[in-house]
């Protein structure tokens, strides 16, 4: 086997993962090869000072996290952040002090410290503000001190008899009052977009109809062109009426003509379309026109090909 070869297989070898041949094919090689011997050395002074050095992890870090991930699928609101020294403190201060006797190890240190840097910046931002829309808005009350709680865990407390630990996270409504030109206002329209409840998705496009200006609107609006809510779509065509001309806007609502949507909104898709001739959206209508199974769709369809001076079908 190679020194390259040997090498993947060390870290393997010194926490007993290998099977019996490959164990006798590294200790073979490593008697050999002074290299792969001092590679070895080098894994064992690593273990030995991580040994020496361990993470005393909060006892509520696993549960928090749980509690953590469950509230953003839910979309519920952060959860406070406990005082005292954090998780991310006690790792940076832990990584400092092995760092300091292991100059020479800094490559598979850095490798174990990405890791544990991407799961403790994700608990970290969790609770950043600004994580949620509107977050940090002076203008967000809490009316009537609404509160909601959800227990995610029971459990009796392991350092005191006689006492319970209860995991639960809490939602609070806000309400939040502005114009339609507010940023924050359109981060919460725009996210309303994005709920599973239809009534909030119609209103939210409703509201943003006159600001597709926005880059972030304008991709949103796009998206609600496939939303399974007529009400939504139509609202959506609206909105992006001031930019039938956009080369994304016009890939998108030919894409609408393709798939099987309301009739309503296929022919407002068709008008927006032909107000701007171009070769590519003429050949799509010739294709479809024939295949239109709606009668009005297709009589749109060949109204708006006679608009575009082109023929219906194609020949």
């Amino acid at each position: 086997m190679s020194c390259e070869e040997i090498a993947k297989l060390i870290p393997l070898y010194h926490y007993g993962e290998l099977s019996p041949e490959e164990e006798e094919h590294v200790d073979e090689h490593t008697h050999l090869c002074a290299a792969c011997t001092r590679v070895m050395e080098q894994q064992r002074t690593l273990a030995a000072a991580l040994d020496r050095r361990a993470l005393e992890v909060p006892s509520h870090l696993l549960e928090d996290c749980r509690a953590d991930l469950m509230a953003a699928v839910q979309g519920g609101a952060p959860r406070a952040v406990h005082t005292g020294k954090g998780p991310w403190t006690l790792f940076i201060e832990a990584m400092a002090h092995t760092f300091g006797s292991l100059n020479r190890l800094s490559q598979p240190i850095g490798a174990v410290a990405l890791v544990a840097i991407g799961f403790f910046a994700a608990k970290l931002t969790n609770g950043l503000p600004g994580s949620v829309p509107g977050a940090n808005l002076a203008s967000i009350t809490n009316p009537g001190g609404e509160v909601y709680s959800t227990v995610r865990s029971v459990q009796p407390d392991p350092e005191s008899a006689g006492r319970v630990v209860i995991s639960y996270d809490e939602t609070r409504r806000c309400l939040l009052k502005g114009r339609i030109n507010d940023s924050n206002i359109q981060k919460l329209l725009v996210a309303g977009m994005y709920e599973d409840n239809p009534a909030v998705r119609g209103e939210s496009v409703r509201m943003l109809k006159n600001q597709c200006s926005s880059g972030e609107v304008k991709e949103t609006f796009l998206n609600a062109l496939t939303d399974p809510n007529p009400d939504v779509q139509m609202n959506a065509l609206e909105g992006l009426k001031p930019l039938a001309g956009d080369p994304q806007v016009r890939h998108v609502l030919g894409q609408v003509l393709r798939m099987p949507a309301n009739d309503a909104v296929k022919m407002q898709a068709i008008e927006l379309l032909a107000a701007h001739r171009d070769e590519t959206i003429v050949g799509l209508m010739q294709a479809l026109v024939q295949r239109e199974q709606s009668n009005s769709v297709r009589l749109k369809m060949e109204k708006a090909l006679r608009e575009m001076n082109a023929s219906i079908g194609t020949f």
